[in-house]
């Protein structure tokens, strides 16, 4: 387990560092309100100490966690749901109706995820996958609204990046918490406060024309902030969400035109290196690759799955 890392972001968020790979690339949320606790976005196992080490340094016992909203159940997000549902007792799952029984019965997600990391890798990064009760699970369809302690959460159903993928409006902060639908931004990458926003189109359900939708819809909500899962909270977002609808764009169309999977992950490497140096940004093409490896492998690899089911014309 890693160091507890937090920032209070204020409206009673904050934003925990799930040391997931390294320090600053998965970012966890705890919404505090009126003596309880709800998390979006959780986590691996191995995140879950934390968690629930902050919950002690604010003082609010484990049965006054109401609810854990993983955005969607890719392990990153999702991994350490159940892990920490055994730990709060009272606290209700709420997720999106594509993801739940994965959620119930995760072995499916772990079978998967161990054949493509190994078992001891696998492991290694999430540990055991806990299953979670179905009483407590709860299906949230697009317009869902919860009742947190009289504060309002509303679900906005955002394919795009994944099928089984939702976004939370808190109209407490004018934010919202959108998982991966609205990009990665890691903070080695912004420059005189001028986030580097991207679109990591994962495997297996990239889709760029829901997720051209997906941003729309969360830019109609007219909030201020986004709380990225990679990584903390960004503002000022009609340019970034101007920037992740052209990624989205380049990257189909990169996925479309190259001769070979090699080539793909060449020529994305390459668009990141003119991209991010033209914002100033004064990382080396090696410590840039460093921060961006795990990411530019995924977003090959998922643009290849798409090209591979995308109906050929």
């Amino acid at each position: 387990m890693g160091q507890l890392n937090y920032t209070n972001l204020g409206y009673g968020i904050s934003c925990i560092d799930a040391q997931y790979v390294r320090p600053g690339l998965a970012s966890c949320y705890l919404i505090e309100e009126d003596g309880h606790a709800a998390f979006i976005d959780v986590g691996t196992n191995h995140s879950i100490p934390l968690l629930i080490e902050l919950l002690n340094i604010k003082n609010i016992p484990v049965e006054n966690v109401d609810f854990i909203i993983p955005t969607h159940v890719h392990l990153d997000h999702a991994g350490g749901a159940g892990k920490l549902m055994q730990l709060c007792p009272n606290a209700q799952l709420i997720i999106h109706p594509r993801g739940a029984r994965h959620m119930i019965d995760p072995s499916r997600l772990q079978a998967g995820a161990s054949a493509v990391y190994g078992e001891i890798e696998f492991k290694k990064q999430y540990g055991d996958l806990v299953p979670i009760d179905e009483q407590r699970v709860t299906e949230a369809c697009d317009g869902f609204n919860l009742d947190f302690q009289g504060r309002q959460l509303n679900i906005i159903d955002t394919p795009g990046h994944a099928k089984h993928h939702f976004c939370i409006v808190d109209k407490t902060s004018n934010g919202m918490f959108t998982g991966d639908t609205f990009g990665v931004s890691y903070p080695e990458l912004t420059v005189d406060d001028q986030p580097f926003i991207f679109p990591p189109t994962s495997p297996v359900d990239f889709n760029p024309d829901d997720w051209l939708n997906s941003i729309d819809k969360l830019m109609s909500t007219q909030c201020e902030r986004a709380y990225l899962t990679h990584f903390c909270m960004v503002k000022n977002l009609n340019p970034l969400a101007d920037a992740l609808r052209d990624r989205i764009k380049i990257f189909a169309k990169f996925a479309k035109h190259a001769s070979t999977s090699d080539a793909l992950t060449q020529q994305i490497k390459a668009y990141f290196i003119d991209e991010i140096s033209a914002t100033g940004c004064q990382l080396s093409p090696e410590n840039l690759f460093k921060i961006l490896a795990l990411d530019i492998d995924l977003i090959s690899q998922g643009l290849r799955v798409w090209l591979e089911k995308k109906p050929q014309k």
